[in-house]
C-alpha cells in the first residue's frame, strides 16, 4: 500500500519526508551526497562541495544555522564503498534516512552508476534506514514513474515537485503507507495551501497528458535531437564544452567539467548572451529542460544560431 501527502514546494516536501523517516526509525541523522541540492532549508542546504564528503558539512550560504549541520552525514555520489562503510555504521551514526537525487539533477546531470541505487536499496533494508528519492527535478521528466521506473529501484519515499503539475506550484511525498500514515499519529504536516484545488487541477491535467506512452517517446526523441544537433554545434572543439543528458534533462558542462547549482563556467555566459541576441533564451545555470512543446524545427534553428555564434570566434 502507498500513501501520499500534498505540499507546495520541493523544500517543504523534503522536510516532510525526513520527518517521517525520523519518526519511523527513532534516529535523527540524514545521509546525503556532496553537491546535491534538496532545497534551501538549513537542514539540507549544506555539504555542497565535494570536499565535504565524510567530514562535517559546511553550510551552503550565509545566515544559516550551523547547529543543525550535525544531523548531516555526507557521502559521495556513485561511491559504493563509502556508502557501504557509512551505512554499516548507521546505528552508531544515528542515520534515519538516505536522501538522494537519483540523477544529481542540480550537479551536472550525473547519472547513477549501474549498481549504485540498487546498492543503496539493499543497504537501507539491511540497516533499517529509510531510502528517500528526491525527484523534484528528475520525476516525470525522464519517465512517468521517474528515476524509480527508469532504473528499477523502488525507494521508501519519493518527493516530487512542479513537474507533476506542468510547472504549477505543487509538490508531494509518496511512498509506503506505514510511513506516510504517521501524520495521523503525531507527525505534523501543515500548510494552508496543501492540496489546494487549483494546483490539484493542474496535477490532474498533467497526469492525464503523461498517461500516453507516446509522450515519453516524443520527449526522448526530441531530447536526443537536441543533444545531437545543439550539442553537435559545440563538438567542433573540446574547448567549447559539451552537454550531458539523462532523458530530457541536459546540462552544459564547460571544458574542465566545472559546474554547480547556481551556474556554470567556461563559455556559457558568452553563449547565453550571444544566443539571446538572436532570440534564443537559455537558462543562466546551463540547465536545459526539453519539453514536448519543442519541435525539430525549434532545435534545428537553435543549432544553426549556435553554429553562427561560434563561427564568429
Amino acid at each position: 500500500m502507498a500513501g501520499l501527502l500534498w505540499s507546495n514546494t520541493g523544500t517543504e516536501a523534503v522536510q516532510v519526508a525526513l520527518r517521517l523517516a525520523r519518526a519511523a526509525t527513532g534516529r535523527r541523522r540524514v545521509l546525503k551526497f556532496a553537491r546535491s541540492y534538496h532545497g534551501w532549508h538549513d537542514t539540507v542546504y549544506a555539504g555542497m562541495s565535494e570536499d565535504d564528503c565524510d567530514r562535517p558539512a559546511a553550510p551552503g550560504g550565509r545566515g544559516q544555522s550551523t547547529s543543525v549541520l550535525d544531523d548531516l552525514v555526507v557521502a559521495r555520489f556513485n561511491d559504493v564503498r563509502l556508502a557501504e562503510r557509512l551505512l554499516s555504521e548507521s546505528v552508531e551514526r544515528d542515520i534515519a534516512a538516505v536522501l538522494v537525487d537519483p540523477v544529481m539533477s542540480n550537479a551536472g546531470v550525473e547519472a547513477p552508476a549501474p549498481r549504485f541505487l540498487s546498492t543503496l536499496r539493499t543497504l537501507c533494508d539491511r540497516h533499517g534506514v529509510v531510502l528517500v528519492f528526491d525527484e523534484v527535478i528528475a520525476g516525470f521528466r525522464i519517465a512517468r514513474g521517474g528515476a524509480a521506473e527508469k532504473y528499477g529501484v523502488l525507494p521508501d519515499l519519493s518527493v516530487f515537485g512542479k513537474a507533476m503539475a506542468g510547472g504549477f506550484t505543487q509538490s508531494a511525498v509518496v511512498g509506503r503507507a506505514e510511513l506516510v500514515d504517521q501524520v495521523t499519529a503525531g507527525v505534523v504536516h501543515a500548510g494552508t495551501f496543501n492540496a489546494n484545488p487549483v494546483a490539484l487541477a493542474a496535477v490532474a491535467a498533467t497526469m492525464r497528458a503523461l498517461a500516453d506512452p507516446a509522450v515519453y517517446e516524443l520527449l526522448e526523441q526530441t531530447s536526443s535531437e537536441f543533444e545531437a544537433l545543439v550539442g553537435g554545434a559545440l563538438g567542433s572543439s573540446p574547448d567549447l564544452g559539451r552537454f550531458k543528458r539523462v532523458g530530457s534533462l541536459l546540462q552544459y558542462v564547460p571544458a574542465g567539467g566545472a559546474t554547480g547549482l547556481h551556474g556554470t563556467g567556461g563559455l556559457w555566459t558568452v553563449i547565453l548572451e550571444g544566443m539571446l541576441r538572436q532570440g534564443f533564451l537559455f537558462m543562466p545555470s546551463g540547465k536545459v529542460f526539453v519539453s514536448t512543446a519543442h519541435t525539430t524545427a525549434d532545435i534545428e534553428a537553435t543549432a544553426e544560431a549556435l553554429d553562427r555564434l561560434l563561427r564568429r570566434w
